[in-house]
């Protein structure tokens, strides 16, 4: 999924002209801490409440002040992922998309990056959740879906976590089938470390709940 398939129409853009006041005001209207500042399809930068609360007079343009941030963007056929970076790295509430030539297309908000990243997880799919624990040398993504596929079902999506200092990664798979006992079965006969599973009938336990709280948390919804 690339920038282009995640633009929002409903983000309104400042002028260098407009006040602080201007600008703050849309803040608050879009429930949102940034907005990005384009003239002529140029985009100039992305102006935060931070900037705005430094201004001592709100009724001045806001193209007489620096921004604090490095004009943030992605381009058009970036992923989903290096929006979701970027957000974690500036703490944006939303990101301006560029087009080829670097002229202002729109922007990505969280709400619709979070409703995207539900889709590509599969969080709303039915199923089983199964977390692994496996030395670094010994992680084989191919051997752990073929384990999945032998008990009639498919992953839908993983992930891993790793540990500073420690060879030791942790794997998180969603897998389409509801009654995952076959498949911790057989993942116990290839010894592997369970340390956790949830089936739709617990609505995936506490993991689940608090992974997407923690996406939440992440991108300061």
């Amino acid at each position: 999924m690339q920038a282009k398939d995640l633009l929002t129409d409903n983000i309104v853009t400042l002028k260098t002209s407009d006040s602080a006041s201007t600008a703050l005001s849309l803040m608050e209207e879009l429930r949102v801490s940034h907005l990005p500042i384009v003239n002529n399809e140029v985009f100039l930068g992305l102006i935060s409440d931070t900037d705005i609360y430094e201004i001592n007079d709100m009724e001045l343009p806001i193209g007489n002040h620096n921004l604090s941030l490095n004009k943030p963007y992605v381009h058009i056929n970036h992923h989903i992922f290096d929006v979701i970076r970027l957000v974690d790295e500036q703490s944006l509430t939303l990101v301006p998309v560029l087009d080829s030539k670097n002229n202002y297309l729109g922007c990505i908000t969280l709400a619709t990056l979070v409703d995207n990243f539900v889709k590509i997880t599969s969080v709303n799919h039915p199923g089983g959740i199964i977390v692994l624990e496996v030395n670094t040398h010994a992680y084989s993504l191919s051997q752990i879906a073929g384990i999945v596929e032998a008990n009639d079902a498919k992953v839908l999506c993983s992930y891993l976590s790793t540990f500073e200092d420690s060879n030791k990664l942790e794997i998180t798979i969603k897998v389409n089938k509801i009654d995952i006992s076959g498949i911790i079965q057989t993942f116990n006969r290839y010894d592997y470390i369970i340390k956790g599973f949830y089936s739709e009938e617990s609505r995936y336990g506490d993991l689940l709940d608090d992974r997407f709280q923690s996406l939440m948390n992440w991108l300061n919804i």
